[in-house]
């Protein structure tokens, strides 16, 4: 401890200081250390500025959050990964310090130098990562993300109004009577369209001609079976009944049954999308400390448990499996049965070959 030495009144008076105001001098000296402490805490406490995927995060872990940690949160939400990136390029970057990508949306963010790289040590929760979304191909080593939760895309269909085998993508593509017209469709590019080329047995980013004609002529004939493109509203659709079937996350068709929609999730023979959404450090991150904080947060174990318990899917996180509540571990959406194809994940193309399924997306939108 660093000492300092005594002033005694001899010393007062050479330095010209009045005796009598040393106290005063010591009070005042006092409160402008507590004050400046004080500053310093209201700084450290901070805020913390979140761009987040809708319905997907439960408030009251949100609100644990800010008790320990002090960190005034704010969230803004979207609808689509496309959404998110399209906001973000508009102007957007520079105002959020954390966003949720899915896992291929994260490798072109990354390409796109949209995100800020995670120094070595700074995450300490880091080793509670499960080893299998360590190694994953669009962030190797986890340099710019951790995982969120993981799960998958595919189809639920009311089973009031359709007994017949769901587990085909033709309910989506070349659907029964009973379904025409009464079919939402995810508003999410790069599912819809890896969802059709499952249908069609063909590779995602083909560059051939042919096929992607094939893919847009199915786009363009399935539409008419189509009531609507909602990923927000999937789930309200399904329950009032707007919607006899619905492309859906399993998350949200678990939280449709538990809301009383007499559905079933399909796992189509054809395959059906595997996603990981993850947590990313946004470049030019205004509140960076309090992003790295945040995310140290959700790799502790109980408090990503809190979001699979809520939102219904599950985390990347060693030792969560004990604290997930039976009811979402043993939904039939939960996991895939043993006869289900291996779910297949969204592929990040080539600039060009993009460009043209953009201008497929765009035609399929066109009223």
């Amino acid at each position: 401890m660093k000492r300092y030495p005594k002033l005694d009144r001899e010393k007062e008076r050479h330095a010209g200081i009045p005796s009598g105001k040393i106290g005063v001098l010591c009070k005042v000296g006092a409160v402008v250390i507590a004050l400046t402490i004080a500053a310093g805490a209201a700084q450290a406490a901070g805020k913390l500025s979140i761009y987040h995927w809708f319905e997907y995060f439960p408030q009251a872990l949100l609100d644990k959050f800010s008790a320990e940690t002090g960190i005034e949160v704010t969230i803004d939400t979207y609808t689509s990964n496309e959404a998110m990136l399209a906001s973000l390029k508009a102007g957007k970057l520079g105002t959020y310090d954390v966003a949720v990508p899915s896992d291929y949306m994260v490798q072109i963010m990354i390409q796109e130098g949209m995100l800020d790289e995670i120094g070595p040590g700074e995450l300490t929760n880091a080793g509670n990562i499960e080893a299998k979304w360590m190694a994953v191909s669009y962030d190797p080593g986890r340099k710019y993300s951790i995982p969120y939760q993981w799960g998958s895309t595919s189809f639920a269909v009311n089973r009031d109004v359709y007994a017949g085998d769901i587990n085909t993508t033709a309910i989506l593509f070349d659907p029964p009577e009973v379904l025409r017209g009464k079919i939402n469709v995810l508003d999410s590019q790069a599912e819809v369209l890896a969802m059709a080329s499952l249908h069609l047995g063909i590779p995602q980013c083909v560059a051939d001609r042919e096929k992607l004609d094939a893919l847009d002529a199915l786009l363009q004939n399935a539409k008419q079976h189509w009531a609507s493109f909602g990923s927000d509203t999937a789930k309200d659709a399904l329950i009032s009944g707007t919607a006899a079937a619905s492309m859906i996350y399993n998350s949200l068709s678990i939280q449709a049954r538990a809301a009383g929609a007499n559905i079933e999730y399909a796992y189509p023979k054809e395959g059906y999308i595997a996603w990981m959404d993850n947590v990313v450090l946004l470049k030019h991150a205004p509140n960076r400390e309090r992003a790295i904080e945040f995310m140290n947060f959700l790799l502790e174990p109980e408090n990503i448990a809190a979001v699979s318990n809520d939102v219904r899917a599950a985390a990347g996180v060693e030792g969560v499996t004990d604290l997930l509540n039976a009811e979402l571990t043993s939904s039939p959406e939960y996991a895939p049965p043993a006869d289900a194809p291996q779910g297949t994940f969204v592929a990040v193309c080539d600039q060009k070959t993009q460009a043209v399924y953009d201008a497929i997306w765009a035609r399929l939108k066109k009223e």
